[in-house]
């Protein structure tokens, strides 16, 4: 007859295994064990062995904690966590001659933090030189750095050796690099930070570019809209003065008793002072008689003054002014009256618009007042190229 000893020394169930817990939540760590009997179970820092728990009784520091999880696990349980408390564990029984071990590691997850002393705050630069934005944050897993703009549109990347733009939705890295600067990507860019742990951040980087743009002759003459057969030389380049005011139409006219609206184009930065002047004197004010409104889009505003109740005595000339500290600029626009003739009425009286500017046609025929309309536009592009 053969009796069989059952061992009574103590053994682990089971492995803890290697977990991940956010930062500032609670981590959990279980050593589950059979026949324990007498013998005691403790927790232990395995970096530097310094015990944390022995048994039912917390050792070190209010953060640690020990939980039996009825009826033979050991729970230890971490927290507020912290980043230092990434690391492993061991669980260790009090057996003899040797005691027995295992052990099981936590992972801290980070979520990111933008690094202010090493992150780009506004840039200013002068067009055509070189800029850099540049991004730094720490985290952990470590966070990847995506560029957009604010305003949801594309980011323009200039290609190498050339002046056309790649348009993507947006860029990967710490660092965005802009090579000869161009007004078009001027504005706010967010420098986003994420690693998949909740939140991610972003910071809001400004990019101002001073105008001392080049401005082609042929976008001038786009601008005044020659026909297409018409060619200049349009390799010409010349500096534009900031602010710079457009008018798309200088002479205006109106049947009184209507409502007459007057535009203008500004392009400048930095931001300006806009406003609306009357036969260069009175300054004009948003109120029952005119309103003012502006229309902003990155470095251009469109200004829009409109005269209720259009009448004799609003007969004039009014000039757009636009100012910052790089410099003045204005446009002069004339209103007039038009009559509602009959058709039995001399047509000499009527306005016609040609190029987009209206002027008086005084009974001169069709064909050679476009002829004279389109020679000075030419003669205009060829004064603003050379000048």
């Amino acid at each position: 007859m053969t009796t069989k000893k059952f061992s009574e020394e103590p053994e682990f169930e089971r492995p803890i295994g290697n977990h991940t817990f956010f930062l500032g939540r609670e981590a959990v760590l279980g050593c589950a064990v059979t026949n324990i009997g007498k013998h005691k179970v403790g927790w232990l820092r395995a970096e530097d062995q310094t015990i944390l728990t022995m048994h039912d009784r917390t050792v070190l520091g209010a953060r640690y904690a020990v939980h039996l999880d009825a009826p033979r696990t050991w729970q230890l349980r971490i927290r507020p966590l912290r980043a230092e408390d990434r690391g492993c564990y061991m669980c260790q029984i009090n057996t003899q001659p040797s005691m027995k071990w295992q052990i099981g590691c936590i992972d801290v997850y980070v979520p990111p933090d933008i690094i202010s002393d090493e992150t780009s705050g506004d840039v200013s630069v002068q067009e055509l030189e070189n800029a850099t934005l540049t991004c730094k944050a720490t985290g952990h897993p470590p966070p990847k750095i995506t560029w957009r703009r604010e305003d949801h549109e594309p980011v323009l990347l200039k290609k190498p050796q050339s002046r056309d733009f790649d348009k993507v939705e947006s860029y990967t890295g710490s660092s965005l690099p802009l090579w000869r600067v161009d007004r078009r990507q001027m504005g706010a860019f967010l420098c986003i930070a994420a690693n998949d742990v909740p939140p991610a951040v972003s910071k809001r980087i400004i990019l101002n570019v001073n105008s001392s743009s080049v401005f082609t002759a042929r976008n001038f003459c786009k601008h005044v809209r020659l026909y297409p057969s018409t060619r200049v030389a349009t390799n010409v380049e010349y500096s534009a003065i900031a602010p710079t005011v457009k008018v798309p139409n200088q002479l205006l006219g109106a049947p009184l008793g209507t409502d007459v609206k007057l535009k203008c184009y500004v392009e400048a930065h930095p931001n300006t002072i806009n406003y609306w002047i009357k036969n260069r004197g009175e300054m004009l004010l948003d109120g029952p008689k005119y309103t003012i409104t502006e229309e902003k889009l990155s470095y251009q505003v469109t200004m829009w003054l409109t005269i209720r109740q259009f009448s004799r005595s609003d007969i004039g000339t009014y000039n757009c002014v636009s100012t910052n500290s790089l410099g003045k600029s204005e446009g002069t626009l004339r209103l007039y009256e038009i009559k509602l003739n009959s058709y039995s009425e001399d047509f000499g009286n009527q306005i016609s618009v040609a190029g987009g500017l209206t002027e008086p046609a005084k009974g001169r025929s069709p064909r050679l007042h476009r002829e004279r309309t389109w020679f000075f536009v030419i003669l205009s592009c060829f004064i603003y190229m050379f000048t």
